[in-house]
């Protein structure tokens, strides 16, 4: 059994995981970094943020907790704070996918197991 995936610090890593579609994205993230001390309140130790290669109108983002805890209650939040609000989420184009993620392996690999992308094969 691989155990679960932790920060340079031990702790656990749970990943709320969100995407959507998004009207656009420069005023999407104006509205995301305005809430950047509350995630930090919150309990967000990290934050990705990714666009599929050619949509520019979508995005997901990753963001980090050290409890399932924190991950639901931020959740919560967005849902009846945030994306309840035109206001809170101007750019918002639909309804967000959200998920709370545990690790189950990270890493290059483990020891003695290589891997191999089958693309480059």
């Amino acid at each position: 059994m691989v155990p679960p995936a932790t920060d340079p610090y031990g702790r656990l890593m749970i990943t709320l995981h969100i995407e959507h579609p998004i009207t656009d994205f420069a005023r999407w993230r104006t509205a995301f970094d305005a809430f950047e001390a509350v995630r930090r309140d919150a309990g967000v130790t990290a934050h990705r943020i990714s666009r599929p290669i050619g949509d520019e109108n979508y995005v997901v983002v990753a963001l980090e907790f050290d409890s399932v805890g924190r991950a639901e209650s931020f959740l919560e939040f967005l849902s009846s704070q945030v994306w309840a609000s035109s206001s809170n989420a101007p750019a918002l184009g639909g309804e967000p996918r959200t998920a709370i993620l545990e690790p189950v392996d990270s890493g290059p690999g483990r020891p003695g197991v290589a891997r191999r992308n089958p693309r480059c094969s």
